[in-house]
């Protein structure tokens, strides 16, 4: 079983050009989407948030429960649904502004336990920024490492929603010791400003850092680099791209039984470009649909 913890949310999507373009919802959230495209993969996957009972609460929980993904450990509240504000730009990248007051997710709280069998367990996203959720996951991050439950972790980073970046920046940094596998974009490495060695240094397993089209780069403990190009595609937008590369990832990863330090450790040259080639190709058929379509397992064979 590999858990995800993080908000459930509705991207508002612009249909047409202008200020004034109709906004069209779709279910989406970082953590939301990499445990959709799980259960799109053929991994058990469960999520773990709080969600609204209102009906965008129910169309999320919905479309988790229609790609069989365990919804046991979801949290309800009356509060509302978190919305994002999506803004694609002409190249298909998309930036959001958020509307978080007062909404359910951000009153998560940890569970004393984790689902029975949990072998992995994601973190990333809005979850880990805004409280007193934030804590909360935090707190199951630490819990979880400290049993040894192989972590990852995908910043995502939303600098709008980011008071004090410094003070995100060295709690970034206080997560590293709790952290198996750090995934994030070239953008959000470049803004914490840290190196893939630092990183390393301070605890996870290997580094996977995406460049959009360009591909991806992972950086392991031994000083090893390994690199896959992109996979060419005419791209729609990118939303959910990065989220269906946490699961390619995450799902790879235990079809080797690498859910551990010692077995990221062991995948070497021809396992990396199996696993990072894999992800990629994940990302571009995202990329190739309107808005977070994560593929299913069967149009990645081969």
């Amino acid at each position: 079983m590999i858990v995800v913890a993080g908000e459930a949310l509705i991207d508002l999507v612009p249909q047409g050009t202008g200020a004034l373009a109709t906004l069209t919802p779709a279910l989406g959230g970082g953590p939301y989407n990499t445990a959709v495209a799980l259960g799109r993969l053929g991994s058990p996957a469960a999520f773990c948030s709080r969600v609204s009972y209102d009906a965008f609460g129910e169309a999320l929980l919905d479309r988790l429960r229609e790609t069989g993904v365990d919804v046991a450990s979801v949290q309800r509240g009356t509060e509302p649904t978190t919305l994002a504000v999506a803004t694609v730009g002409a190249d298909g990248s998309a930036a959001y502004s958020f509307y978080v007051a007062g909404t359910a997710d951000r009153l998560f709280t940890a569970p004393a336990t984790l689902p029975p069998g949990t072998r992995a367990i994601s973190f990333g996203t809005c979850s880990l920024v805004l409280e007193p959720g934030a804590s909360a996951y935090e707190e199951l991050m630490r819990a979880a490492a400290a049993q040894g439950v192989f972590t990852t972790l995908d910043p995502n980073i939303r600098p709008g929603l980011i008071p004090d970046a410094d003070a995100y920046r060295a709690r970034f940094k206080s997560w590293l010791p709790s952290v198996s596998l750090l995934k994030l974009s070239a953008e959000d490495a470049e803004w914490l400003g840290g190196t893939p060695r630092e990183w390393l240094a301070a605890g996870p397993a290997a580094v996977v850092i995406t460049q959009g089209g360009d591909g991806l780069t992972a950086f392991t403990r031994d000083g090893s680099v390994y690199a896959v190009p992109g996979e060419r595609v005419e791209v729609v937008d990118t939303i959910g791209a990065g989220d269906t590369v946490n699961a390619a990832l995450l799902h790879g990863l235990a079809l080797r039984e690498a859910l551990s330090a010692q077995g990221v450790a062991a995948l070497g040259a021809d396992g990396w470009a199996g696993l990072l080639g894999f992800a990629a190709r994940a990302a571009a058929i995202t990329c190739s649909r309107a808005g977070a379509e994560p593929p299913y397992a069967h149009e990645l064979e081969g």
